[in-house]
């Protein structure tokens, strides 16, 4: 799936005019998805990110060539394939060969292996390049904008896992991301219960009096605007959330159900907290070429909106909506078989 999107994407030359995409992953693979698709789409087969030119798709080679593919089947091989292509675009990140990483979904479990014992591209990531520093989890579309407060654990270790801490953690990171990567001077958060109908008083449950009140409310001391806690089955139905800059949600489905309810077509995941200029987006979707496009317009606003806060950190330079400067954007796109694209 992954080549099959990119290769699409990439086939449109206009594409080529706003960034230097380098697919890490294996040009074997992409030139038999190319030829079995019928994909109007021409690569270059380079040694590393050094190599790649303007106006053209570059691919760099981090598999063996004798890699096996075969459509919808999963594979061990596969995801080691994968994993040595993650693992090859994150180390020249890391050196300052590209400016941006894209993903797509990775098989979960043919990845798994001794160097991959996580749950999924986030916390690898975080692992990887956060040094020490904490990631956060947000889907967005336009100014609809939700953060996770827990992401992959099972359901009933949800209500144990959150603490005043790790709220207090996650509003911190969001309430910088949207100040540093979107502009927005004073954001306002909505925090959503735990609980059904917010806990009810205590009736359904104290963590809405015990843990989450007392972290907003520290927060709020710090200068932090959240709201809430709202009860979440009526939140988004009502149109409250377009009140806000961002949501807080506290588990994954509680956040995801409903966004991807209102924006599955257009949604971009961005795995904001980590170091430094670069960030990390997420398809949620990829059988759409345009999920690509949404991913590629946020790195361009983001990077626009650091350049002008903090200009030596940047090297895009915006001038209305044209973006004068190309980038160059890295995509580790994986499904079965391999990751791909940047």
């Amino acid at each position: 799936m992954g080549y099959e999107v990119i290769l699409k994407t990439f086939s449109d030359p206009t594409m080529l005019e706003l960034c230097t995409p380098i697919i890490y992953g294996s040009p074997k693979v992409a030139a038999y998805h190319r030829k079995a698709l019928d994909i109007q789409a021409n690569f270059s087969i380079v040694n590393s990110a050094t190599e790649a030119g303007y106006n053209r798709l570059s691919v760099v080679n981090c598999t063996d060539d004798e890699v096996k593919v075969e459509f919808s089947k999963p594979d061990p091989e596969a995801g080691k394939a994968a994993l040595g292509a993650l693992e090859r675009a994150i180390e020249e990140y890391r050196e300052g060969l590209i400016d941006v990483i894209v993903t797509a979904p990775i098989n979960k479990h043919t990845i798994q292996s001794e160097e991959f014992s996580f749950p999924g591209h986030t916390e690898y990531i975080e692992e990887r390049l956060g040094n020490g520093d904490k990631s956060l989890m947000i889907l967005m579309k336009n100014d609809f904008r939700v953060a996770l407060v827990t992401t992959h654990i099972p359901v009933r270790e949800i209500a144990t896992t959150i603490t005043k801490e790790l709220i207090q953690e996650k509003l911190m990171i969001f309430h910088r991301c949207l100040k540093q990567d979107f502009g927005i001077g004073a954001p306002r958060i909505a925090v959503l219960s735990l609980n059904p109908h917010a806990g009810d008083g205590g009736l359904l449950g104290m963590e809405e009096q015990e843990v989450i009140i007392p972290a907003m409310k520290e927060m709020e001391e710090k200068g932090i605007l959240c709201y809430g806690p709202y009860a979440a089955d009526g939140f988004m139905g009502s149109g409250n959330y377009t009140h806000f800059d961002g949501i807080l949600a506290m588990y994954h489905d509680q956040g995801l159900a409903p966004f991807k309810a209102l924006a599955m077509e257009d949604g971009v995941n961005y795995t904001a907290g980590l170091p430094g200029v670069r960030t990390l987006y997420v398809l949620l979707r990829l059988m759409e070429r345009h999920t690509i496009l949404q991913a590629r317009d946020w790195l361009v606003k983001i990077l626009s909106v650091r350049q002008s806060m903090l200009p030596s950190m940047c090297s895009v330079i915006v001038s209305g909506k044209k973006w004068l400067v190309p980038i160059r954007c890295v995509n580790s796109i994986t499904r079965n078989v391999t990751i791909v694209i940047n």
